[in-house]
């Protein structure tokens, strides 16, 4: 009987463990990959790494004359990410943009298991790549009025504290950190209204922004 008794008193908690979802290979993910394996053999001076926010960049066109390299995939999340690295480092680009972490706060996913995705790609990275830059850059802020997106609602804490351990980790690393909050954010510390749609990705035009702003810090 008092064996019973702690087990129905246990029950109230077994649904609070929440199982990590660490997939990621979709068939989306999984045929950009068909493609960037066959294309991890150019050489690229610039490489651009993320999920859909990178990959709608027209790199190319906005670096003209440049060896560019999107390597976005809509999506994406640190598990992924860390998972294609290979071709990344096979690649050797002088240069690394780093940008990952929503889709990891669209599914809730418990911040410290991002963080250390996080510092697993920038171990394998920089172990992989010494003598490249990599330029990591934080996640971009929500527009909550503009999200049609349930799981994105009420997360701009998350994005907060995602922030506050990648600028820590880009220190322990001794890498270059941009704060992209000072180009996207509102004075209410939103995604500007007229950079977004959707209030997460952004406008074509917010691209010519990103890129002059990074020029601007003398990144690119």
């Amino acid at each position: 009987m008092k064996w019973l008794l702690f087990a129905l008193c246990l029950l109230p908690f077994a649904g609070m463990a929440q199982k990590t979802d660490s997939s990621y290979a979709n068939w989306y993910y999984q045929d950009r990959m068909k493609l960037y394996n066959q294309l991890n053999d150019q050489p690229a001076d610039i490489l651009f790494l993320g999920n859909s926010i990178t990959e709608r960049g027209e790199w190319q066109e906005l670096l003209p004359g440049r060896k560019v390299a999107n390597r976005g995939i809509g999506g994406d999340n640190t598990f992924g990410v860390l998972a294609r690295l290979d071709g990344v480092i096979q690649q050797q680009p002088k240069k690394i943009f780093l940008l990952i972490g929503i889709n990891d706060i669209g599914r809730s996913l418990p911040t410290e298991v991002s963080l250390n995705n996080y510092r697993r790609i920038l171990t394998r990275l920089t172990q992989g790549l010494p003598k490249t830059k990599i330029i990591v850059q934080c996640v971009l802020p929500l527009n909550e009025a503009k999200l049609p997106y349930a799981y994105l609602k009420g997360k701009a804490h998350m994005v907060k504290a995602m922030n506050e351990g990648i600028v820590k980790l880009a220190e322990e690393f001794s890498l270059t950190y941009l704060n992209l909050h000072e180009l996207f954010a509102d004075e209410k510390g939103e995604l500007k209204a007229d950079y977004t749609k959707d209030g997460i990705h952004l406008l074509p035009g917010a691209y010519v922004d990103w890129v002059n702003w990074l020029k601007t810090k003398k990144q690119l």
